[in-house]
C-alpha cells in the first residue's frame, strides 16, 4: 500500500451497517475438508484478549472473537461488525457510542449483550499498565450501557478510538465464562468471530473451523485452518521446504526471503507494506545506565542501520530513522537528521558530559528467533567498537520469558519488534513512547504526553502531521528507543492456495477466512 491517509468524520455522522441483517455464515460441511495449514513463528501468549498484546495472540483474536467494529480489507476505514452503528457524540471526541446488534450469540449459544461489551472493556481497564492491551486505552475513562447502547467516556478527545475498538483489544467475551479479574486459565474460547476453536495445543497447533453462528462484516465462510506454530524461523523454513504447511506468515529467515525465485509457479509471494518495525528500547529506570539521556544519545550515535540491513537482513528490511515508519502519515527522519552515520567522537562527548565511567556496561536482551541473534551480535560489535560501551548479551529462547523480563525492568536495553494494531501514527506514538507504554521501560515525557493528547484530538488526521513530527523530534533528542528498521510483510503459499494476498493487509486483521483451495 502507499501512504495511509486517514480522516474521521465526527459531526453527526455514524458508522452504520450496510444492511440491517448483516451477514451470517451458513454451515457448509467444511469441517470435513482438509484444513489449510498456515505456519508462523509468532507466539500466542494467551487466548484471553484482556491478557495479551502481541502479534501472535491478536492474529487469532481477529478470527475467534468479534469487536464492535472491524477494518475494511486493505483500508484504514472501519465498518460495523458486532455493532449496528457507532459514532462520536458532539464535536469534542470525548464520547463515543455504539448500538449493539440484537441478533448475536457467542459460540456457546449465549446471547451477546451490551453488558458483555462493557465487561470486556472493564476487564482491560482493571489491568496494570503492563498487562494486556491496557496501554492502548489510556484515553478511556469508563464504559456505560443502556439497553443495546454502549457509551465510551473518554478523558480527552481521541479521534483514533474507533480504530482501537476495531483491533484485538476490542474483542467481546462472554461475561459468564471469563473472570472479571485475572486471566482465564483454560484453553477454551467463547467468542463470536468467523471461526471456532476446534482444538488447541499450545505452541503447536490451533485448529479453527467456521462458526455457523457468526453474523457480522465477513461476507463468506472460510475453510478450516490449522495454524502451526514453530519455535524459530529456521524451523518454519524446514516445514515449508518439507511441504508441511500451505502458507507461511511471519517469519521466514531473511536469507531465504532474499533468494526467493521470481516466477516460480509453485510459490506465490505476497508483499504488503505492513510497516512492522524493530526498536532497541532503553530501560530508563534509576538503576539503569540508560537513566541518563546523554548515555542513550551516545548509544544511538553508534548504531549503523545500513550494516544491519545489509549483513543481517540481506536487504529484506529498510533502515528506519523514526518511530513512525515510512508509509504512515507523520513519518520523518529525526534520527537521521540528528546523526546521519555513526559518530564515535560525538558519542564520547555525550558520555564525558554525563560524567560516567567508560566503558559503560549494560545488558542487551533479545528473544531468540532467526536473525535476532546476529542482529544483537552486530549491535554489540557496533557499540563496543570504540571502547565506549561494554555489552552483555542476554538471549531468551522463550518469548514469554523475554517479555516478562523486560516488563519487570530486568534488562538495561532490549530489542523488540512492533506490528501495528491499526494504520495510524498514534499507534507508533502512545503505545511506544507514551506513559505506561507497551515497552514497559518507565519512560515519561510531559511534552510528549501533551502532543499525544493534541494529536489524538485531531479528527482530520493530516492536521496532526506537524505535531507528530515534533513528537518524533523529541524522541530523537531524548532517545527512549532507537528505531532500527522497518519491513514488508511476506506471505508465501504454494500454488494451490487462493486468497493469500488478503491474509495480511496492514490493518492488523489476520483474514484466515480469505484462504481457499484452487
Amino acid at each position: 500500500m502507499g501512504s495511509v491517509r486517514l480522516r474521521i468524520v465526527v459531526s453527526v455522522a455514524v458508522v452504520a451497517a450496510a444492511a440491517v441483517g448483516g451477514w451470517q455464515l451458513l454451515p457448509s460441511g467444511d469441517d470435513e475438508v482438509t484444513a489449510i495449514s498456515v505456519g508462523t513463528t509468532d507466539k500466542v501468549t494467551s487466548l484471553d484478549p484482556a491478557w495479551a498484546y502481541d502479534a501472535g495472540s491478536w492474529a487469532l483474536y481477529s478470527n475467534l472473537y468479534q469487536s464492535l467494529l472491524s477494518f475494511k480489507p486493505g483500508s484504514p476505514e472501519v465498518s460495523p461488525d458486532a455493532a449496528k452503528s457507532c459514532g462520536f457524540v458532539g464535536h469534542k471526541l470525548t464520547t463515543y457510542q455504539c448500538e449493539l446488534r440484537d441478533d448475536l450469540t457467542f459460540s456457546n449459544g449465549n446471547r451477546i449483550t451490551a453488558e458483555d461489551v462493557k465487561f470486556s472493556f472493564d476487564r482491560i481497564l482493571r489491568n496494570k499498565p503492563e498487562e494486556g492491551p491496557r496501554s492502548l486505552f489510556a484515553s478511556l475513562k469508563s464504559v456505560t450501557v443502556d439497553g443495546h447502547k454502549i457509551t465510551f467516556n473518554l478523558r480527552s478527545g481521541d479521534a483514533t478510538f474507533p480504530f482501537k475498538i476495531a483491533s484485538g483489544a476490542g474483542a467481546i467475551v462472554d461475561r459468564t465464562k471469563y473472570p472479571a479479574q485475572g486471566e482465564r486459565q483454560d484453553t477454551g474460547v467463547d467468542g463470536s468471530g468467523p471461526y471456532l476453536m476446534g482444538s488447541y495445543e499450545k505452541d503447536k497447533v490451533a485448529h479453527l473451523v467456521p462458526n455457523p453462528r457468526y453474523k457480522g462484516t465477513v461476507a463468506k465462510a472460510g475453510k478450516p485452518v490449522d495454524v502451526r506454530y514453530y519455535e524459530v524461523s529456521e524451523d518454519l523454513q524446514k516445514a515449508w521446504e518439507a511441504k508441511e504447511v500451505d502458507v507461511t506468515h511471519r517469519k521466514l529467515p531473511p536469507k531465504m526471503l532474499s533468494k526467493l525465485a521470481v516466477g516460480d509457479p509453485n510459490v506465490r509471494v505476497s508483499e504488503v507494506e505492513a510497516s512492522a518495525t524493530r526498536n532497541m528500547v532503553f530501560n530508563v529506570r534509576k538503576n539503569s545506565p540508560f537513566a541518563s539521556a546523554s548515555v542513550r544519545r551516545a548509544a544511538s550515535y553508534l548504531v549503523n542501520r545500513p550494516q544491519l540491513v545489509r549483513d543481517v537482513y540481506f536487504n529484506t528490511v529498510e533502515p528506519l530513522y523514526d518511530a513512525i515508519p515510512k508509509g504512515i502519515t507523520g513519518h520523518s527522519t529525526p534520527f537521521f537528521d540528528a546523526n546521519a552515520k555513526p559518530d564515535p567522537q560525538r558519542a564520547k562527548a555525550e558520555l564525558l558530559n554525563a560524567g560516567v565511567e567508560l566503558p559503560v556496561k549494560f545488558t542487551l536482551a533479545y528473544a531468540n528467533n532467526g536473525a535476532t541473534k546476529p542482529e544483537a551480535e552486530t549491535l554489540k560489535a557496533q557499540l563496543e567498537k570504540d571502547g565506549l560501551f561494554s555489552v552483555q548479551l542476554i538471549k531468551k529462547d522463550v518469548w514469554q520469558e523475554f517479555q516478562k523480563g523486560y516488563k519487570a525492568g530486568e534488562y538495561d536495553a532490549y530489542n523488540v519488534g512492533w506490528v501495528a494494531d491499526f494504520p495510524d501514527p498514534d499507534n507508533y506514538s502512545q503505545p511506544l513512547v507514551g506513559k505506561d507504554n507497551s515497552n514497559a521501560n518507565a519512560y515519561v515525557n510531559p511534552r510528549i504526553e501533551a502532543l499525544i493528547v493534541r494529536t489524538q484530538g485531531a479528527s482530520e488526521r493530516t492536521d496532526a502531521v506537524e505535531d507528530f513530527k515534533q513528537m518524533q523530534k523529541i524522541v530523537a533528542e531524548d532517545v527512549p528507543l532507537v528505531p532500527l528498521w522497518q519491513s514488508k510483510d511476506y506471505v508465501l503459499s504454494n500454488g494451490r492456495i487462493s486468497g493469500v494476498e488478503y491474509l495480511s493487509d496492514g490493518t492488523g486483521i489476520w483474514r484466515l477466512w480469505e484462504l481457499g483451495r484452487l
